[in-house]
């Protein structure tokens, strides 16, 4: 029952909210029936997010936008349920490998739902682009999320000692799916990770081992260089390139002008990358000019002061159809949770994901290592944890990975 719940939790945080919500309810009703006190383990690495979570509260005490901290508190109660759940619960070795197997196999299927879709539309369309990016998976569920749902499974199956044909389709499915998906910053974790592994972990002869790992890197150059990915490279490397931005007659703000520029006016263009850079210019103009550099603004309180410091730069301030780039958040956890929960809440943070990949090379588990790297790469990129299918995701494998198991609870005993 417990690996069928937790599970659940994973497979169903693609879906409407309400599903993840019913199924962690669910968790913790299981484990009020069956819990007993002489399981209770709250190690330090299940401490931390209840830790977390704690900051989060406390920020009603300090924080700018009462109402804003207080309505986002709900989102992020899985920091303080799944380790407290987890902490009565015995988890065994076998149940952490088979949650991690049922979730990499339910991950293949919404892979192949994805695929069968795209097609479908294709069909009615010709339009090429419902193969790449969120066009594949929705805007809602967001193509860089699912990108990094997709990779842990990919993982799974690259690990898997004994492999079958299926498991080796399934490897393949799940990397065409996050090469489609066009996450930059992930492809290039996956690449990293998956090289990483051929070259170090895998068992397989030297000579082996460099003509797999050219032969992956060069297929994956040609590959990215033909695809969306290649353009959506180009046009972070020369914003004035892309498509769109040619046609309206748009101006690119180039890396150097997002730091550097006092003042934009509404017909300038930032890409992904000078948009990043022009936030953690305003991340540190705020932090000298405001004293919270300890407590920050309170949870989910900072987007205030973002759109007075958009107001002051001039960025573009949206329309009836299209956001304004003030009204967007810091879109990196580091920051994010820098500015809303000030230097304790980053310290928490770093000493969580230090834990993370401590842990994983410690027990030898690479699909652990895996998860580890991936969330400090994506965290530069993404306010991850300030959503809510971010954080039961990255809770529930945080907590699954980090928990001891039982097993190695005994051994202890025994010696």
């Amino acid at each position: 029952m417990l690996v069928f719940l937790v599970a659940t939790i994973l497979l169903t945080i693609p879906l409407n909210y309400a599903f993840s919500s019913i199924a962690t309810i669910l968790l913790v009703v299981y484990t009020l029936l069956t819990a007993k006190k002489r399981h209770f383990n709250f190690s330090l690495s299940l401490a931390l997010p209840v830790f977390l979570f704690l900051v989060m509260c406390t920020s009603l005490i300090w924080t700018v936008e009462f109402k804003c901290t207080l309505k986002a508190l709900s989102k992020e109660i899985p920091l303080l349920i799944i380790p407290v759940v987890l902490a009565f619960t015995r988890l065994w070795s076998k149940q952490q490998k088979d949650i991690v197997k049922f979730y990499s196999w339910g991950m293949v299927v919404y892979a192949l739902f994805y695929v069968i879709r795209a097609f479908s539309k294709y069909f009615n369309t010709g339009d090429t682009s419902v193969f790449f990016y969120h066009e594949l998976v929705t805007k809602d569920v967001n193509a860089i999320y699912v990108s990094v749902f997709l990779s842990v499974a990919l993982f799974y199956f690259l690990v898997k000692k004994y492999k079958k044909r299926i498991d080796y389709m399934a490897f393949g499915l799940l990397f065409i799916m996050v090469f489609l998906l066009s996450s930059k910053n992930i492809l290039l974790a996956d690449i990293f990770l998956i090289l990483i592994y051929v070259l170090f972990w895998s068992g397989i002869t030297k000579k082996a081992k460099w003509t797999i790992g050219v032969a992956f890197a060069a297929l994956v150059v040609i590959a990215g260089y033909y695809t969306k990915i290649g353009e959506r490279i180009k046009s972070e490397l020369e914003p004035g390139t892309e498509m769109a931005v040619r046609e309206s007659g748009s101006n690119a703000i180039s890396i150097q002008e997002a730091w550097n520029k006092d003042t934009f006016t509404q017909n300038d263009y930032f890409n992904g990358t000078s948009f990043r850079v022009y936030q953690i210019r305003i991340f540190t103009e705020m932090m000298s000019e405001d004293p919270v550099l300890l407590t920050g603004y309170g949870l989910n309180a900072s987007l205030n002061r973002i759109k007075e410091k958009g107001e002051e730069h001039n960025v573009y301030k949206g329309d009836e159809t299209h956001r304004g780039y003030n009204s967007l958040n810091f879109h990196n956890q580091y920051i994010e949770v820098f500015a809303d929960l000030g230097l304790i809440g980053f310290l928490v943070l770093i000493v969580m994901l230090g834990i993370n990949l401590k842990n994983g090379f410690s027990n030898k588990d690479f699909v652990h290592i895996a998860f580890a790297f991936l969330m400090i790469a994506l965290f530069l990129t993404e306010s991850f944890l300030w959503r809510q299918r971010g954080v039961i995701f990255f809770t529930v494998l945080y907590c699954l990975f980090n928990k001891e198991l039982y097993s190695s609870i005994i051994e202890k005993e025994r010696s």
